[in-house]
This record gives structure tokens, sequence and C-alpha cells, in this order.
């Protein structure tokens, strides 16, 4: 083998990979705007898979409560960009008559540092819990932010209760609003593709830093921590602060992609975010390798775009049956099929980590 060539062919590969991406987009739009808008949901769960990969993958906390940071964002997002607040309270419509319509780039980092801050506050009192004690009180702290949105109308109207929150300005880049159509010349981008390749740019930078994480010293501890706790702690190592960490870390992941979720929807509320959505971001980290960025991004695609795509096969199976069968019950069927397949052919998932669960080789065994 020329080893002089690898570096050449490495850069060909990523060459590709790159054109593929970049071209994928275009694919989908021209087969329909709908497929585009499965891409987007589907780069929005990679967003979210990635975070909850911090805290279940890396660190080992079971965490079924994750949907809750998402809702955090996307409520900071629809309260900022939108004119519900000016229109609840006479003050800040004082202070801003035209109503409050603050930019996506001012938003996100508030939105972002705020699910971060209810993440380590969730943390703090559950370090000393482990497996289902720990994933009964981070189920209970999802169910308590969606009843308190849910509520939250009375007797003042902060999150507009089970209407939700519409009206919320679309983003803007360049001073181009994505809900427009941007005509390149050659060819015209829809409102969908167009965050289709913001998404897009914002999962690479992710799993970047996911991969800088998990390579680094604290990425390194975190796993020290999921295989023995004990142990970690009796070589030293803060298991304290890394599990806040891993908290907030991936909680912060969860309120950016519920900014760009409420910014992409133009509306939302408390639906969105029941305990389906938890268990849904928990299924694909681990059905797609826990702990693996490649599985988790491949398991956060299919299970996302895998109900979609499941319709048009229902319907047919309905108009078949002359009505009898629910496409919608038959469609979470064959999800669930799939899942227990999926299962029992991959336990470790559809692409596990090759390292993991293995011991360093000792001096004998090395090569």
């Amino acid at each position: 083998m020329n080893l002089a060539s690898l570096p050449g062919r490495a850069g060909l590969r990523y060459l590709v990979w790159g054109l593929g991406l970049l071209l994928l987009p275009l694919m989908l739009q021209s087969m329909g705007n709908a497929w585009v808008r499965i891409a987007d949901m589907a780069l929005l769960y990679v967003l979210l898979a990635l975070g909850l990969n911090i805290v279940v993958g890396f660190a080992g906390l079971l965490d079924l409560g994750f949907v809750a940071f998402f809702a955090v964002g996307a409520y900071v997002f629809g309260l900022l960009a939108s004119p519900h607040l000016s229109d609840t309270f006479s003050w800040i419509a004082a202070m801003f008559p035209g109503g409050l319509h603050l930019p996506l780039w001012a938003v996100l980092p508030i939105g972002a540092g705020l699910a971060g801050l209810l993440g380590v506050l969730l943390g703090a009192p559950t370090l000393k819990l482990r497996g289902d004690y720990l994933a009964i009180v981070t189920l209970g702290f999802g169910e308590i932010i969606r009843v308190f949105l849910n509520n939250l109308d009375n007797p003042v109207n902060i999150t507009n209760g089970p209407k939700g929150l519409g009206q919320i300005d679309a983003m803007t880049v360049l001073g181009h609003p994505l809900s427009q159509v941007l005509d390149l010349g050659f060819i015209e981008l829809s409102s969908v593709t167009q965050y289709c390749y913001l998404f897009l740019v914002l999962a690479l930078v992710s799993v970047l830093l996911c991969h800088r994480l998990q390579t680094s010293r604290i990425g390194r501890a975190w796993m020290a921590i999921r295989e023995d706790e004990i142990a970690a702690k009796a070589m030293g190592i803060q298991t304290r602060n890394l599990k806040l960490l891993a908290f907030g870390m991936g909680a912060m992941f969860g309120g950016v992609a519920g900014v760009m979720f409420a910014a992409f929807q133009g509306f939302v509320s408390p639906e969105s975010f029941s305990l389906m959505e938890s268990v849904m971001i928990v299924a694909m980290v681990v059905l797609g390798g826990l702990g693996h960025l490649p599985g988790v991004v491949l398991g956060a695609i299919l299970l996302s775009a895998l109900p979609e795509v499941l319709r048009y096969v229902t319907h047919p199976l309905q108009a078949m049956t002359d009505g009898r069968l629910d496409a919608a019950i038959l469609r979470q069927l064959l999800i669930a099929l799939a899942m227990i397949l999926i299962m029992l052919w991959r336990p470790r998932g559809l692409w596990p980590a090759p390292e993991h669960g293995k011991a360093l080789p000792t001096e004998r065994e090395a090569p």
C-alpha cells in the first residue's frame, strides 16, 4: 500500500461527501418540498440526538426528559420573536411599539444558555441517582416543563397555554428572510430548501464539536464515569462537576434545536414536546449506537424520517382493506416492528462503537 496516497484519498472522500451533501437538498426539492421538509426535521432530530448522546452515550446518564430543553429553546424564541409579549404586557408595548422581534442570532445564545442552566439545575439534585431512578426523575422534569407551558396562561398569559405561540418571525440570514424563495439565477431555492442547508451546516458543526468533545480529556472522563463511576472517582476524576457539565452541554444542544424548530415552524405549542418525543430521541441514540457519533446520526435520520416515509405505505394498505385499517395506527405498528427487528438483529445498535466494551491491549498482546 502506498502510504503517500492516503491523504489524497481521504481528501477525495471528503470532497465526494461534500458534493453529495451539497446536492442532496436540490435532489429532494426536485422530488417535492414534502421530502425536503422531512429532511429538515431529520436534521433537527440529529441535533437533539447529538445532545442527548452527550448525556446518555458519553456520561452514561439515562435522561428521559430531554425534550424539556427542546421546549425551552423553542419557547424562548417564540416569546422574543413574536408580538405575544407586547400584546400581553403594556410596558413592553410602550418600550417596543412595533413589538418585540429580536433576531435569531440574538435569541440563539439566550435559548442555549437558559436550556443549559436548566440542565445543570436538573443534574444538581440527581447526582447520586443512577439507572431507573434517574430516568424517573428526568421523566418527571420533562412532564413538569410541559405542564407549565400548558398552564402559564392564567392569571398572567406568558405562554398562551395550549393555544401556543404563533406569528413567530422567520429566520433571516444576511438580510434575506428564509421564508421567501431565493432566486440564484440558475435555480430557485424554496424556503424549506434554504432551511435544509442551514440545518445541514449546523448539524455538521455539531458533529465536529461532539467529536472534539469525545476525544478530549473531558470526553474520556465522561466515558470513564459511564463504565465505572466508583473507579473513576478513585482515579481522581471529579464526577460531580463532570456530570453537571454533561447535563448542561447536552441541554444546550437541545436549546439550540428548539430555537431552530420555532423559527422553522413559525408556531410552537406544548403538544410538540410530549413524553413520546423524549422516548423517540432516546430510541434514536440507542438504536443508532450508544456513544458512537455516526450511529447516533444514522439512528436520528432513520427514526425521524421513517414515520413520514411509511405514510406512502400505509395509505395503499388502508385502501386495499376498504378503510378498515387506521393508517396512523398501522404506521405506528410498522415503526414498532422495525425497532424490534433492529434490536434483535443488532443488539448494540445499527452502527455501534467498535472499541466499546473492549479492554486496551496489554504489552504482551500489543503487536
